[in-house]
């Protein structure tokens, strides 16, 4: 495997396949959350399964976690050999003439989005960890939903929610499409492909955003 990841465009399809893998993973996060939009009882039914289900917690949770890391420490060590191969390119090379300011920013959006998955687990998944495997008293399966909307009474919470969001649009509307491209998607259907993939990376932040501000100003 070491071996296989000493090659550029190795490195390049494995980003892509942890990107495409951490996407369908965000769809599925929007929906869930979604269901908070509509009332307590979805939402909570949703979350007590994510929350308790065997393959989730110890098979998907796990393979999620080591995706996200792979996938940023990747694209750290590409950020780097990219900017190490400039150094012997021609000076008549000018990147803001060709190429797109998130495809030459993606490490900037990608280290927001780190911050924001750290904001995001302190909020979330650490009071869960302890709820489950360091409280005592029974679980509580309407609990998810009072615990959701109490996050997003804070404005300056929100904001920082909001903020994150906009930059994961920013680094998507990138990396998604070039993800299909590093490994080789080159067809009839690639212009197609480009649309999706462009209506993907704003919807779904804005899927987000949305959910924030309803919570917000609802519970304010």
């Amino acid at each position: 495997m070491g071996g296989f990841l000493n090659s550029t465009i190795a490195r390049k399809f494995a980003m892509a396949l942890s990107g495409l893998f951490l996407v369908l993973f965000l769809a599925q996060h929007l929906v869930i959350n979604f269901t908070s939009v509509f009332g307590a009882d979805a939402f909570n039914q949703f979350s007590h399964f994510m929350g308790t289900n065997f393959y989730v917690q110890f098979l998907l949770q796990p393979l999620l976690i080591a995706g996200v890391f792979f996938h940023f420490i990747l694209g750290f060590v590409l950020e780097y050999n990219n900017r190490q191969a400039r150094h012997i390119k021609y000076v008549s090379f000018k990147p803001s003439t060709n190429t797109s300011w998130m495809s030459r920013n993606m490490l900037f959006t990608g280290l927001v989005v780190l911050a924001f998955l750290g904001l995001h687990l302190y909020d979330f998944w650490f009071p869960e960890i302890t709820h489950k495997y360091f409280e005592t008293h029974p679980d509580d399966a309407t609990r998810y939903y009072p615990e959701l909307i109490a996050k997003f009474r804070s404005p300056v919470r929100t904001g920082l929610y909001v903020l994150s969001f906009i930059f994961l649009a920013l680094h998507l509307l990138h990396g998604f499409s070039s993800s299909f491209q590093s490994v080789g998607w080159h067809n009839k259907y690639s212009k197609g492909l480009r649309g999706f993939t462009v209506a993907f990376s704003i919807i779904v932040p804005i899927g987000f955003i949305f959910i924030a501000l309803f919570h917000y100003f609802n519970n304010a």
